[in-house]
């Protein structure tokens, strides 16, 4: 093997060439996408799938999450977004599962004129960056979606933000990634200093910061799980993201019959479950679509998304320890970062070449390093220099 670890009768074989710490999508999809190119790796978690990515709502929107002062983490969700057909095609391959993955496109909507001008001002930045946002009457809406409310006063349409669910990826990617050698240890890890790798890779979500010191915080979200009535399919296809007399919502279908509905944006770090938030949502929920008035409402629950100072992920080796990586802080981005984020993380343990995306990115950037233009880091044998 060439890259990162060169096989030479010095090496212990026995060791794991990469331990990756947490076992969400992130964590999963590097661990995969590491022992399908001939890695030995080890993935230690006490419950795979239990933080932010059991409450994601799996939406895949590049383009309705592209806001003002995040060009740089835009560039990356919309590179991301463009790998997941692709990775669909190969976890199916891997796994023969069905993750949900579904092309309808996002509705964005206003419901009164304070909410559409709201709307209004984020969609002309969007299509100013040259995103596909494709304003649209409130007759074209009903046309694309008849359940919409009446009231609805104008919106657009994100034909290429798409959506995934994130309970069935999940267990998925595990399935992918021990069918491609990866072992999963059920145990947590307190100290980087426990573990026992090459390298190891932090991708813990907001356990990271008790590991690595970085500043990943928590941040609350709250979202509700309906259902419609007998079984049937909901009554609309889109993803639904909406303006309703100023509360910011989504609304998710599924096959099934299931529709997600968020999401608060909490800086708090408890997972109680709110009776003003569960009042907010479906307020605006119904708002948006009467129908909901008539679903089954299945699940209210809360989790925390390992957010950062702006709002991007954190990706490449720790100042002053070559052999941790950081993959974390993906605030609301995790679903969608999942293939770009394994991409550059196991190329970079394969060649020790960072990819330029990585940049913006990186770990230093929080002490003032990144902004000096300093060296990216290089492989040299099997450490980092």
């Amino acid at each position: 093997m060439t890259g990162r670890f060169p096989s030479a009768p010095s090496i212990d074989r026995t060791r794991p060439d990469v331990a990756v710490v947490g076992a969400g999508p992130i964590g999963l999809a590097i661990a995969w996408r590491c022992a399908a190119r001939g890695l030995r790796v080890v993935v230690h978690d006490p419950a795979p799938g239990s933080g932010a990515s059991a409450v994601a709502a799996g939406m895949l929107a590049p383009v309705a999450e592209a806001y003002f002062g995040e060009r740089q983490l835009t560039e990356l969700l919309l590179a991301s977004a463009a790998r997941w057909p692709t990775f669909t095609e190969e976890l199916a391959e891997a796994t023969g599962t069905d993750i949900g993955y579904r092309t309808e496109g996002t509705l964005l909507v206003g419901l009164t004129g304070d909410d559409l001008a709201e709307a209004r001002r984020l969609w002309a930045y969007q299509q100013g960056l040259g995103l596909p946002v494709t304003p649209l009457r409130p007759s074209e809406l009903r046309d694309r979606e008849p359940a919409l409310a009446p009231r609805v006063r104008g919106g657009a349409l994100a034909p290429t933000d798409h959506q995934v669910d994130p309970r069935l990826l999940v267990p998925a990617l595990r399935t992918a990634a021990q069918r491609a050698g990866a072992a999963l240890v059920p145990h947590g890890v307190r100290h980087l200093s426990d573990v026992d790798a090459g390298v190891t890779v932090v991708a813990a979500g907001c356990g990271s910061a008790a590991l690595t010191g970085l500043p990943v915080r928590q941040v609350k979200g709250q979202i509700l799980r309906l259902r419609a009535p007998g079984g049937v399919a909901p009554g609309f296809r889109h993803v639904i993201r909406g303006y309703a007399d100023g509360e910011h919502v989504y609304l998710v279908p599924r096959a099934d019959g299931e529709v997600v509905l968020g999401a608060t944006v909490e800086e708090r770090s408890d997972t109680t479950v709110t009776a003003g938030a569960v009042q907010r949502l479906l307020r605006a929920g119904v708002d948006l679509l009467p129908e909901l008035a008539e679903y089954d409402l299945v699940e209210a629950v809360a989790g925390l998304r390992p957010g950062t100072p702006d709002n991007a992920p954190i990706l490449g080796p720790l100042p002053g320890r070559p052999d941790v990586l950081a993959a974390t802080g993906h605030h609301r981005h995790g679903i969608v970062l999942t293939p770009i984020t394994a991409d550059l993380i196991a190329d970079l343990l394969l060649t020790g070449v960072p990819d330029p995306l990585l940049a913006p990115f990186r770990p230093d950037r929080f002490a003032g390093a990144a902004a000096d233009g300093g060296p990216e880091p290089t492989m040299k044998g099997d450490l980092w220099s």
